[in-house]
């Protein structure tokens, strides 16, 4: 409102000007300044009906039809007997110039400060400042449930997370069947998960569920570069919280406001940083949530944000909205693909098959590059072609087929990538091959070999991890067998399949010798990727020289079976190697039918890893 009548005053004093001006150019367009003998030659032809007499100037307004006036400086010092000889009625005018000599000294100074107040705002805009009369108030943006637009039954994939949030939708609507055996309703609840989950649309069906006003902010709005703006935005969002209840805040993106205090920031930013915290938790404190306010929050960094948020009586209750298993996914991919035209044939069980890992964010983006597939091709609907294509598009990268490969990168490639296909058929309990390829692709991907798991998979024994390192070295087995020398093609498979290696040592114990003793701990996660650590766990050299000799133990020998694999298939690799060359890209179905006579690996029982 208070904007709102700050405009509104300015478009008055606009129109006030406009309409002095306006009025000056009407009656100097319609005022003749002439010389004095004109003048006087107009009153003896009888040409003037009506003189004006001023302090410096005399004014003859001229007969009809000419509607215009003649004006000229005064000569005459007895004007009054000299007018009377014509006959012509006559008056005086007492001029009064306070109100021009007030413009003149006013209107430019106005203008001046009027023109530096805005390209100072639009500067104090730029840097993050905000405005003279807006700093501490808060940029919120309110939704009623009318503009929300989203409710439970657009959530998909994350049923235990919304169960929990029924809870707090039904005491919005029914406070007082909460109170009436005296529970009492969680003040806050915090949605943690990786990016990409659904947080931020939770908290909007919650909104448009209860029906009430939601106010969403992002945890980097209340931070400012003045010290103390970020508090009173604070202090200025729960104001208008409690005027509107029962209502929900959001703040999103929590970890901006809520790291904890004393860990490292930005330079100069703690100040302003740590005030606006501490007023957070003066009004989470401050409030009854009987009142009606309930604080719903989102981050995917838990581990940073201070202790005193998470606290009973605070956040007291936090939500993991991780990402969907395969049920979740086919739930979220049947929301999405309302609002496209999908082909019958489509099963969504086999899309989500090939998505594991995917957030609601990544399947929402599939979607819709599968319906970009398609407009491009012409096609009429969407099929499971344009949802596979758009996968490899997501997951490997855009086709660079003007990126040329000479005749033995091609083929080394292709002998790469088979490698690795056919190690995942030769094993047990492998996730089978979808497709292989060598068109370039993304940045630095020459070649790809896709497979498709089966199943949502959480825990993985020994035996499972070999198998995987062996996949990895796949490629680089079949390069030293077919040419003698090994390339620089399998950097990243090296790198994987060594990050693998060292879990298993130091992490998962593995190693019977080593003992079941975690070496090193847990990564920390940035977003959803691990981080380095600043400082591993104490051991002595002996110790350390003993784990690198165990991951270089496991390496080398899934190498070896990864080699021992190929050998036994040769004619295999070389045949389904010659059809890649050709065909470029070779299916799930091409594959099995050039591989019908795989000879499969047979597992040996287990034991204990072989020490170098």
């Amino acid at each position: 409102m208070e904007k709102r009548t700050q405009w509104n005053l300015s478009y008055w004093i606009f129109a006030f000007l406009l309409f002095l001006v306006l009025q000056t150019w009407w009656q100097t367009r319609s005022i003749e300044s002439v010389p004095y003998s004109e003048f006087e030659q107009a009153l003896k032809d009888g040409r003037i009906a009506e003189v004006i007499i001023r302090d410096k100037t005399i004014t003859g307004r001229l007969k009809q039809p000419d509607k215009r006036s003649l004006v000229a400086t005064r000569v005459e010092p007895d004007v009054a007997q000299w007018l009377s000889q014509f006959n012509i009625p006559y008056s005086r005018v007492i001029e009064n110039t306070f109100l021009s000599d007030a413009l003149s000294w006013i209107i430019p100074p106005l203008v001046f400060f009027g023109v530096w107040f805005f390209l100072f705002r639009r500067f104090a805009e730029r840097q993050g400042m905000g405005g003279f009369m807006t700093v501490g108030k808060s940029r919120a943006k309110v939704y009623v449930e009318r503009n929300t637009g989203v409710t439970f039954e657009d959530v998909a994939g994350v049923d235990e997370a919304k169960d929990e949030l029924r809870e707090i939708v039904d005491f919005l609507k029914n406070p007082k069947e909460y109170s009436r055996l005296g529970a009492r309703i969680p003040k806050g609840v915090l949605l943690v998960g990786p990016p990409g989950t659904g947080k931020t649309l939770l908290a909007k069906a919650v909104a448009g569920e209860a029906g009430v006003p939601f106010f969403s902010i992002s945890g980097s709005d209340f931070i400012e570069m003045f010290v103390g703006i970020g508090a009173a935005r604070v202090r200025d969002l729960f104001e208008q919280a409690r005027e509107r209840a029962p209502a929900i805040i959001f703040i999103d993106e929590l970890d901006a406001l809520g790291r904890a205090r004393g860990a490292p920031g930005p330079i100069g930013g703690h100040d302003e940083r740590e005030q606006t915290l501490n007023q957070l938790l003066v009004e989470m404190d401050g409030f009854d949530s009987s009142a009606g306010i309930i604080i719903l929050a989102a981050t995917n960094r838990p581990e940073i944000l201070d202790p005193a948020l998470l606290r009973a009586g605070r956040f007291d209750r936090q939500v993991l909205v991780d990402r969907p298993d395969k049920a979740g996914r086919v739930a979220i991919l049947r929301v999405h693909v309302r609002n496209i035209k999908l082909d019958p044939e489509v099963d969504l069980e086999k899309v989500a098959a090939l998505t594991t890992g995917f957030s609601g964010a990544d399947l929402a983006n599939l979607v819709n590059e599968a319906a970009l597939s398609a407009t491009r091709r012409k096609g009429e609907a969407v099929t499971l072609a344009d949802f596979t294509a758009a996968i490899e598009r997501i997951v490997a990268g855009l086709e660079k087929r003007n990126r040329v490969l000479n005749e033995r990168e091609r083929e080394t490639v292709a002998y790469h990538e088979m490698g690795h296909a056919l190690v995942a058929l030769a094993l047990p309990g492998t996730d089978p091959v979808h497709k292989v390829s060598i068109i370039p692709r993304g940045i630095g991907a020459l070649g790809y070999t896709i497979q498709r798991p089966t199943e949502d998979r959480y825990l993985m024994t020994r035996a499972e991890l070999e198998n995987k390192i062996c996949v990895l070295l796949g490629g680089r087995a079949a390069e030293k067998l077919v040419f003698g020398e090994l390339s620089t093609g399998a950097a990243d498979d090296l790198a994987k399949a060594t990050d693998i290696a060292r879990d298993m040592v130091t992490r998962y114990g593995m190693d019977e010798e080593l003992g079941y003793i975690a070496y090193e701990v847990q990564r920390p996660r940035f977003l959803d990727a691990a981080l380095p650590l600043s400082g591993g766990c104490q051991m002595s050299e002996s110790t350390q020289r003993r784990i690198d000799e165990a991951i270089r133990a496991i390496v080398m020998t899934c190498f070896e079976r990864a080699t021992a694999i190929l050998e036994t298939n040769r004619s295999i690799l070389e045949a389904a190697t010659r059809e890649l060359l050709i065909k470029e890209t070779l299916d799930e179905a091409a594959i099995t039918t050039l591989t019908h006579n795989l000879t499969r690996w047979t597992e040996p029982k287990l034991s204990p890893l072989p020490r170098s």
